[in-house]
C-alpha cells in the first residue's frame, strides 16, 4: 500500500490521528468531516495514497468505482432517501485542501447550489439555443 507520511488522511489510515469512522475495509475508510458543510457529511477514501482525481490512471478504475460504490452503500445505511451528493475537489482552483483522494458524502437536507464563481458571466452564445 502507498503512503505519503506527511498526508493527513494516510496518517488516519494508519490510525496516528483519530477519526469517527463510519465504514472500513481492506481498500477503502470513510469517516465524519470534522468541518461538515452538511447535517451530514462523509469523507471516503482509498487507504492506498492516491494524490486526487487527477492522479487516477486506468489501474484506478475498479477502486474508483468501488469508492463510489461505498459512498453509495453508506447513502443507504445512513437512510438519506431523499438524496445526497458526492463531491471530489481536484488541486488548489477545484478547492482541495487535502492532497489524498477523497470523495464527500453529502446529504440530510435539502442541498444548494455549489460551485458557481459568483462573478461568473456567461458570454452570450452565437447560435439558436437560447440563453444558457
Amino acid at each position: 500500500m502507498n503512503t505519503n507520511p506527511n498526508c493527513l488522511f494516510c496518517k488516519i489510515v494508519a490510525g496516528t490521528v483519530p477519526s469517527e469512522k463510519v465504514y472500513e475495509d481492506e481498500q477503502v475508510l470513510a469517516f465524519r468531516d470534522i468541518n461538515p458543510a452538511a447535517p451530514v457529511h462523509i469523507l471516503i477514501i482509498p487507504k492506498s495514497h492516491i494524490d486526487g482525481a487527477d492522479a487516477l490512471c486506468h489501474e484506478h478504475s475498479e477502486l474508483a468505482a468501488k469508492l463510489i460504490l461505498t459512498a453509495t452503500k453508506i447513502a443507504f445505511e445512513l437512510q438519506l432517501t431523499e438524496g445526497w451528493r458526492l463531491v471530489t475537489n481536484v488541486l488548489t482552483h477545484g478547492g482541495q485542501t487535502v492532497r489524498h483522494l477523497h470523495i464527500h458524502l453529502l446529504g440530510g437536507a435539502q442541498l444548494g447550489d455549489f460551485g458557481v464563481v459568483k462573478e461568473f458571466r456567461r458570454r452570450p452564445c452565437g447560435n439558436n439555443l437560447g440563453d444558457f
